[in-house]
């Protein structure tokens, strides 16, 4: 009688394990909202899109840090003290600079703390942003619609013939 339930609790625990690393396989890495509303309306499709400014010119870190980065008040205020600056939008951008605080942008994009993702290796490879982050420059409020798991970067390094052992991204 006792074997029988040790039996059927190892089963159990068995099952419980397999459901538990199933639904880690299955579900996102990142349960926040996919679009998260901004403290400021930015458009990447005005910016990147209509305007054409490059990923870089506002993200520019990423060339040289494991990080992109995002740009100061003072990048933003430096165009917009010329461009459009009576828009309300621009008018609360002034108001961080005048404040000296930084914008409270809410991240969109983001890996577990075990994950090591270095945007410079990444841009070096020639890899367009739009691989990881899909076409910004059509979207008014950037959406993250790239499932970043590791079967996903996996392929994809499979794909660049870049290297798969566990060190290359996990540290």
């Amino acid at each position: 009688m006792k074997i029988s339930w040790l039996i059927a609790g190892l089963i159990f625990a068995a099952g419980v394990v397999v459901a538990g690393l199933a639904l880690m396989y299955y579900l996102p890495l990142d349960m926040r909202d996919r679009s998260p509303l901004q403290p400021l309306a930015f458009s990447h499709k005005v910016h990147a899109g209509d305007n054409g400014i490059h990923c870089l010119f506002c993200h520019r870190y990423a060339p040289e840090s494991p990080v992109a980065g995002i740009p100061a008040v003072a990048d933003c205020r430096a165009c917009h003290l010329f461009i459009s600056p009576d828009a309300p939008e621009i008018k609360k951008l002034m108001s961080y600079w005048e404040k000296r605080e930084p914008i409270p942008w809410v991240r969109v994009y983001s890996l577990p703390d075990h994950v090591y993702f270095p945007h410079m290796m990444h841009i070096r490879a020639r890899l367009s942003c739009t691989v990881c982050h899909d076409e910004v420059a059509v979207m008014e409020r950037v959406a993250r619609s790239v499932k970043l798991k590791m079967g996903w970067c996996l392929n994809c390094h499979r794909q660049h013939k870049a290297g798969i052992d566990c060190w290359t991204c996990h540290r």
